[in-house]
């Protein structure tokens, strides 16, 4: 049994970890509601660009919605644990926390590896989607009528990508490619002249990578501020088992 005075400096060490452990999971379950809004931001601002990649690629907002949600309530979860004190519920709040490091981890290599394969995609698909263009207003043509008037550019690389299309010897190019939309005639859509252009897989490459770097910075400073929460919580459950053991 250990005397007295070491167990007086022992409650004061577990008080000053609680105090901290707390503070760290209220700035852990904010970040969780951090992740849910860049997962609304991300699949709101960046629809239009996921509407032509694959279904797997679209999935990304999801998944950050889905961990923002894991995360505030892993957040209510360490809260409880750290007041109750309970050793079993700090450790397994500290091994949680160690898996979603891993899977966010994980995530992020898996993204940088595979990005140049997105860019390819959505290069094939942006120009199926010419390809197959029409006023019928399905995804894919709105889609491409919201980029080109949104970034200003025309095609894919040029403005002569539409010439190739059947689209193109039917009406000319689309509206959202001329170069002053408020003015621009049936006789306008036909001279390619009238076409903006700048291409548009750059554009919206470059766009998307910045709105992803965005993403994918807030979701790696958040995984890598788990592993202080890692720490904390292994501390603390160490110091209340040795306390424990100390009073027997």
């Amino acid at each position: 049994m250990a005397s007295p005075s070491r167990r007086l400096q022992t409650k004061p060490v577990i008080t000053c970890l609680k105090s901290v452990l707390l503070t760290y999971t209220f700035v852990f379950w904010v970040s969780g509601i951090v992740l849910l809004a860049v997962g609304i931001w991300g699949r709101v601002s960046l629809a239009v660009y996921f509407s032509l990649l694959d279904e797997k690629a679209t999935n990304v907002p999801f998944v950050l919605v889905g961990a923002g949600t894991v995360v505030v309530l892993l957040g209510t979860f360490g809260c409880f644990a750290t007041c109750r004190g309970s050793t079993w519920m700090l450790k397994l709040y500290a091994m949680l926390l160690s898996l979603i490091f891993l899977i966010v981890l994980v995530a992020a290599i898996v993204g940088f590896v595979f990005r140049h394969e997105i860019k390819t995609n959505f290069e094939s698909n942006l120009n199926l989607a010419l390809k197959d263009y029409n006023v019928t207003a399905d995804r894919h043509s709105e889609a491409v009528d919201t980029i080109q008037r949104t970034l200003h550019c025309c095609g894919v690389q040029s403005y002569s990508d539409w010439e190739r299309t059947e689209y193109f010897s039917q009406r000319g190019i689309p509206q959202s490619c001329c170069k002053n939309q408020n003015d621009c005639s049936e006789e306008d859509l036909k001279d390619p002249n009238k076409a903006k252009l700048k291409g548009c897989f750059l554009l919206v490459t470059s766009t998307m990578e910045s709105k992803m770097s965005v993403v994918a910075g807030i979701s790696f400073g958040i995984a890598c501020f788990q592993l202080i929460g890692i720490i904390l919580s292994c501390c603390l459950s160490r110091y209340i088992t040795n306390n424990q053991y100390e009073m027997v």
